[in-house]
């Protein structure tokens, strides 16, 4: 005769029963009606954004491009109206930024150019601006450091007297100068007249204070703007001056 089950035995296997009923039980939940799941073609076809490349100098072509030194993060951007225009424009640009790449940080600004426009060859005295790109490690002046974060030469010999092509006068032109270094040996005064090209070659080629006037083969921007680059060109940045003629520019 089997023994009737005692009341507790019923109750564990009744809990046993619930517990197992539940533990076998999987709750799934399905994404909102139109949303994308994993694995979904929706879920891989999110747009992409296309890399965008660091921003270039405009205007200037892929050789003279290559010619500016992947150290440099300033650049005076000198460009002539013409291959024999006296006339040209400055912009100054900066690259904090390898990449977002160059941005304009001042100009544009109305300058003055070797009276016979621009040369790929510089000869003495062809009256004309060299084409290129070239550093810009040194300044001076007839008129103390304005606060050039460049060296700064203060020097009397920096006076200029006379007339110049258009007869007007000279005095003063030098008062602010920051030499460009075209066949001269960095890191000397701009009145160094060491010519590692030859004399024949040219030389002392600077920025300067506009005379209202075309020049012998320098750039000149007037008072304010000359100023306004020795302040901002700073040594540890390596500035450079790219210069020239568009078209030249433009290879």
């Amino acid at each position: 005769m089997t023994a009737p089950r005692r009341p507790h035995v019923m109750l564990v296997i009744l809990f046993l029963l619930v517990i197992g009923c539940s533990a076998g039980a999987v709750r799934t939940t399905s994404p909102p009606h139109g949303a994308a799941g994993p694995g979904s073609p929706a879920a891989s076809s999110f747009p992409v954004e296309p890399a965008v490349p660091p921003a270039e100098i405009p205007g200037l072509g892929p050789q003279t491009r290559s010619r500016i030194p992947a150290s440099a993060r300033q650049a005076v951007v000198v460009t002539g109206q013409g291959p024999d225009s006296n006339r040209s424009t400055v912009v100054l640009y900066s690259r904090e930024d390898s990449a977002r790449g160059w941005r304009p940080g001042a100009g544009p600004w109305p300058a003055h150019n070797g009276m016979e426009g621009w040369t790929d060859h510089h000869l003495a005295n062809d009256l004309r601006s060299p084409v290129g790109v070239f550093g810009l490690t040194d300044a001076g002046g007839l008129l103390p450091d304005p606060g050039s974060l460049l060296p700064y030469d203060q020097e009397s010999r920096f006076a200029v007297s006379g007339e110049g092509f258009l007869g007007e006068p000279l005095e003063g032109s030098f008062d602010h100068v920051i030499a460009i270094n075209y066949n001269r040996t960095p890191g000397t005064s701009p009145l160094d007249r060491t010519r590692p090209l030859g004399e024949e070659r040219g030389g002392g080629i600077w920025i300067h204070v506009d005379h209202d006037g075309p020049t012998q083969a320098c750039v000149s921007v007037t008072e304010d703007r000359m100023r306004e680059l020795l302040l901002t060109l700073d040594p540890a940045k390596y500035p450079v001056i790219v210069m020239g003629d568009a078209a030249s520019l433009a290879r």
